[in-house]
């Protein structure tokens, strides 16, 4: 297999949208868009490995960081203040920007079909994205969207955690991980109560004009299993679900992910359905 590439592009109010290309040997078939969730990154548990298992098999794989993630390249902690801005918005900009790179050769894959990937929130970011820009031409070679382990909505806060995080400015969240207190600022639903159609995931699941494939793990703790029915319900008749028995949110995958450990069946199952809907999509 090729050896990977990183790159950088412009992004969000001109922030960095950092990533990683896997190449394929020989003709690509098509080009996967693999986008991070909440507090996730590019080189997150499985995305790696994901990223290797399309390109093995003929489709250009990208995976990349929000440019308001607050992460760069690897493992390390986040940047607070641009982890602080992300919103919505912001993020669908971005998908809109790696798209535009593709299309224009500045990323590998133009004029190559194009599946988006999204885990957890990614999954929300790709149906927006998708939703209200499915006439612009910088989405004209998406064929798919396929979630994972996604939210049926845009933020589920209580009318009186609504209250308080207006108030107070910001929303406190911790990283486990690098053990940062991290925050998130109220711009995030000052914008969608602004744009309340835009950011209502069953309004633009329904504008989605390709099919979307919904992956969730029946143990998934984090986002509930009944969330993947929610949301091909929303999409309806081009949706297709598939759910996975004892599979967490991350897929039974630590992070980082050991490229020499032995990988769970559940992970196993979900690439195979990846590849099995990318085989149907992008022919």
């Amino acid at each position: 297999m090729s050896e990977t590439r990183d790159w950088a592009i412009a992004g969000a109010l001109g922030k960095t949208i950092t990533g990683t290309t896997h190449p394929v040997e020989g003709k690509a078939r098509g080009v996967v868009l693999i986008a991070h969730g909440f507090k996730g990154y590019k080189d997150y548990g499985f995305l790696p490995r994901l990223a290797e298992r399309v390109a093995s098999e003929g489709w250009i794989a990208h995976r990349f960081n929000f440019s308001h993630s607050g992460m760069t390249h690897g493992h390390g902690p986040f940047d607070p203040e641009l982890f602080r801005k992300d919103t919505w918005n912001r993020q669908v900009e971005d998908v809109l920007a790696v798209m535009a790179a593709i299309q224009s050769g500045e990323l590998d894959g133009q004029d190559l079909p194009v599946v988006i990937f999204g885990h957890s929130r990614g999954g929300v970011t790709a149906i927006l994205a998708a939703g209200r820009w499915a006439q612009d031409p910088r989405m004209s070679n998406l064929r798919a969207i396929i979630t994972a382990a996604s939210p049926a909505s845009a933020s589920r806060l209580s009318d009186s955690d609504r209250q308080r995080f207006l108030r107070e400015g910001f929303l406190t969240v911790p990283s486990s991980r690098t053990g940062q207190t991290l925050q998130v600022d109220a711009a995030w639903l000052r914008e969608q109560q602004a744009d309340p159609e835009g950011h209502d995931l069953p309004t633009q699941a329904g504008s989605v004009r390709v099919p979307v494939g919904v992956i969730h793990g029946l143990s998934d703790r984090t986002v509930p299993a009944d969330d993947a029915s929610l949301i091909a319900e929303a999409v309806g008749e081009r949706s297709m679900i598939r759910l996975i028995h004892d599979a967490d949110h991350v897929f039974n995958t630590p992070n980082p992910a050991d490229g020499d450990e032995t990988p769970s069946g559940q992970r196993l199952e979900m690439e195979q359905v990846v590849v099995d809907w990318c085989r149907r999509w992008m022919k």
